[in-house]
């Protein structure tokens, strides 16, 4: 299959290089190499600068008006950019943040709020995000909506939607950066990329709520 990865961003602060994905091949995982990130997280890497969350209204699963900036009610939310036709990159970042949440305590998990955003609003309906997102936990959020506004979401968070890039099946691949960014209330204060351990995300998980409590 072709593979498709670029730069998307560079967090000089923190030192972190985000790669864009066409969801082909995780990058490769070198959390225990850097430095202890100076906020306490284990696995994730705080921002200097904290992202507000888009001000966008998109659609869920069951076929409602979801505005980002003011429907989500939990302390924390984590979002996340991907497609249902991901073959592995989008699979396992939501495995492991699925996997990290099960391991917390049921009344902290319940203050936790995963968000899906589709990066291809053109084959991912609300049906199809609802059952992929089953697979993993029920409980995740799952959107879609015009892709002019998803990505003018993205690109408010740091995420990078480069779009289609057809296969020799005939098919296409979606190019996006795979970052799950944590949000206390609505400032996104941290970011986890693709191979982070399952271990330092429930540790991160756990600090990132109990900051935001």
């Amino acid at each position: 299959m072709a593979r498709l990865s670029i730069v998307a961003c560079s967090l000089l602060a923190v030192g972190v290089l985000l790669l864009i994905s066409g969801c082909t091949t995780a990058p490769t995982a070198t959390h225990g190499q850097r430095n202890a990130d100076p906020a306490g997280y284990t696995g994730g890497s705080s921002l200097p600068e904290p992202y507000s969350m888009p001000e966008v209204s998109l659609t869920d699963t069951s076929g409602r008006a979801y505005n980002l900036a003011t429907t989500p009610s939990k302390p924390v939310t984590l979002l996340f950019f991907g497609y249902t036709h991901c073959p592995d990159v989008c699979i396992a970042v939501l495995s492991d943040v699925s996997l990290a949440l099960q391991r917390l305590a049921p009344a902290d998990r319940d203050h936790i709020q995963l968000i899906f955003i589709t990066t291809d609003p053109a084959r991912d309906n609300e049906k199809q995000i609802r059952h992929y997102l089953d697979r993993f936990n029920p409980s995740f959020v799952g959107l879609t909506g015009q892709m002019a506004t998803i990505k003018r979401a993205a690109s408010e968070v740091g995420v990078d939607i480069e779009g289609k890039r057809k296969l020799s099946s005939g098919d296409y691949e979606v190019g996006h950066s795979a970052q799950v960014i944590g949000f206390s209330r609505n400032s996104g204060v941290v970011i986890w990329t693709p191979g982070t351990p399952v271990a330092a995300l429930k540790h991160d998980f756990a600090l990132l709520l109990a900051r935001s409590r």
